[in-house]
């Protein structure tokens, strides 16, 4: 693997273990946000998670890195269906 393969799948990575760990706490939180009233602030997060996931999967796109594009994808698509669930 040369260096720049190598520099963009460590980047890739933990910009994905990140983006990971940021969605399982927004999941884990969302039920107690909403029970509290904090609707508007989990909407925020949400809209902020997908637009931060969206920019890296656009650069995944760009440098040919299929798997984090499709990984990223499935991120937003799992945002999006809390984002639903939050507008109720």
């Amino acid at each position: 693997m040369e260096d720049e393969e190598r520099s963009s799948f460590a980047y890739f990575s933990a910009e994905y273990a990140r983006a990971l760990q940021t969605l399982q706490s927004i999941e884990n939180q969302s039920s107690t946000l909403t029970l509290l009233g904090y609707t508007d602030d989990l909407r925020q997060f949400i809209e902020q998670f997908i637009d931060m996931c969206t920019r890296v999967r656009a650069l995944a796109v760009e440098r040919n890195e299929t798997n984090f594009a499709e990984w990223f994808g499935e991120l937003i698509e799992r945002a999006e269906s809390l984002r639903v669930v939050s507008d109720r």
